[in-house]
């Protein structure tokens, strides 16, 4: 939306006031992320390069400052025009902040700082702040990724107990369903990029454009021919098996994959008379793979029976490790689907002696909509402030919550390099820069500087993200 393109109004009211509330003799300020726990022991941190590419790349103009002023004012909250016009003439619009952060892609244990913020400039000390409410928005496609991940992680395993192929399986494993189900076109692009640097499978089309746009990934993600409820039952119930025969004539070629809702009426009558008798001749001749989909019922029962009755009527080959492979068909969930019932489905079906392999998820609000910020407990705090020229520790510590409470002084993330497990550790008061800490023997900086006084330092793309995520393992 063009309204709401303004960065000094991409915050909260209470925000605009905040300049005037520090001590005297304050010139620098010094904020973090974290995930303070969470569903999740760690997160896949991803999202920030494409949030500084969309609100910090394009410098602020004294419109913008007219504008704030104005909104402010009939607001009723003060607003320092005066601040954001040193800005705008000293410079260039381009707000004196540096962001270092761990690479997109890292997965990184919570309870340790993701990113950090710290003012440049000593009369804008105060900008940090004011960009707390864009910035913390990391949570999203962190969590996003996260979620991703974790259910990379379990099919991951069913894959390699059950299949001849995990590694040529996995990527297409969990497709994003959840563009319809988010709360804009933003929130799919977001949260669609964000499953996508797990997986290849997306019906999520802005999250592809997102990825073109600010990670330089030409296309990230792919889809299949598949049918929805309404092109089948507007062919009516008596011609149900005519709609399914179109969707062979239309798409299913040698080497295809066509997916086709069947449960508008009956799923286990459409499995045992139209596909596996009716269309069956027709579907192994075509030499495409039919992916029939149920969208219905107990996903965990309703699967089962599905390769049950598919393996009735197009039988199996048994793999290298023991377990039944479909002839020409699979099955793909949609309905229903999360982590939990992901882990539900595989243990059922490998049980009954099924090979992940024929079997694939689609998850949409539950991937890219049943999530907030609490989910991994995102938090941005101030921890550290000069003061009279001397960096003091900044930090909260609720007695009603003490899982609230706050890292204190400027810090840093390390990793040890043969190890791989990290430690935030605290930068000196007397520090100059976050470069002057000692580091603890085989450690080595975690963070590195991603964008300062209106630069972007690192550029990563898709690709490399992907490579990191990927690298890790439960």
């Amino acid at each position: 939306m063009q309204c709401l393109d303004n960065l000094l109004l991409n915050t909260d009211s209470y925000k605009a006031s905040h300049w005037l509330q520090y001590p005297p003799g304050t010139d620098a300020t010094f904020f973090y992320v974290e995930s303070r726990g969470g569903i999740y022991d760690r997160t896949v941190f991803f999202g920030l390069q494409a949030i500084l590419k969309e609100h910090l790349a394009k410098p602020i103009t004294h419109a913008d400052v007219d504008q704030a002023r104005d909104v402010f004012a009939a607001h009723g909250v003060p607003f320092n025009e005066a601040g954001w016009r040193y800005i705008v003439d000293h410079h260039a619009g381009l707000l004196p902040i540096r962001i270092r952060a761990v690479p997109e892609g890292a997965v990184v244990p919570t309870h340790h700082a993701l990113m950090t913020i710290e003012s440049t400039d000593p009369k804008a000390f105060w900008v940090p702040s004011y960009l707390e409410t864009m910035l913390l928005r990391i949570w999203y496609p962190v969590t996003v990724a996260t979620i991703s991940w974790h259910a990379k992680q379990t099919i991951r395993q069913f894959l390699e107990r059950t299949s001849d192929d995990p590694q040529g399986q996995l990527p297409f494993k969990l497709h994003d369903f959840g563009a319809r189900g988010v709360s804009s076109v933003k929130s799919a692009a977001i949260g669609g990029a964000a499953h996508l640097v797990n997986f290849l499978g997306t019906d999520t089309v802005s999250g592809l454009l997102l990825a073109r746009a600010h990670y330089h990934e030409p296309m990230a993600g792919f889809s299949i021919p598949a049918a929805e409820h309404s092109t089948i039952t507007s062919w009516g119930r008596t011609h149900e098996v005519d709609a399914y025969r179109n969707m062979l004539k239309q798409f299913a070629k040698p080497g295809s994959i066509v997916a086709v809702v069947s449960d508008s009426y009956d799923i286990y009558h459409a499995i045992r008379e139209h596909w596996g008798k009716t269309l069956k001749d027709e579907v192994i001749a075509s030499g495409a793979t039919i992916v029939i989909r149920p969208d219905s019922g107990d996903p965990v029962a309703v699967v089962h029976q599905c390769l049950e009755l598919l393996d009735e009527a197009f039988g199996h080959t048994v793999n290298g490790k023991g377990y039944k492979v479909l002839n020409h068909v699979r099955v793909i969930q949609g309905d229903g689907i999360n982590p939990t019932s992901i882990r539900a489905i595989l243990e059922r079906v490998t049980s009954a002696g099924y090979a992940t392999d024929n079997v694939a998820f689609g998850m949409g609000g539950a991937l890219l909509q049943q999530l907030n910020r609490d989910t991994q407990k995102f938090a941005l705090k101030c921890s550290a402030a000069r003061i009279d020229g001397r960096w003091i520790d900044v930090y909260k510590d609720p007695i009603t919550d003490q899982g609230k409470q706050s890292k204190r002084g400027r810090m840093t993330l390390l990793k040890h390099r043969e190890y791989g497990n990290y430690r935030t550790v605290p930068v000196s008061p007397e520090a100059a820069s976050l470069a002057d800490v000692e580091k603890p023997l085989g450690y080595d900086d975690a963070m590195v500087t991603i964008w300062e006084d209106g630069k972007l330092i690192r550029d990563w793309t898709f690709a490399q993200v992907r490579e990191r995520a990927d690298a890790e393992r439960l």
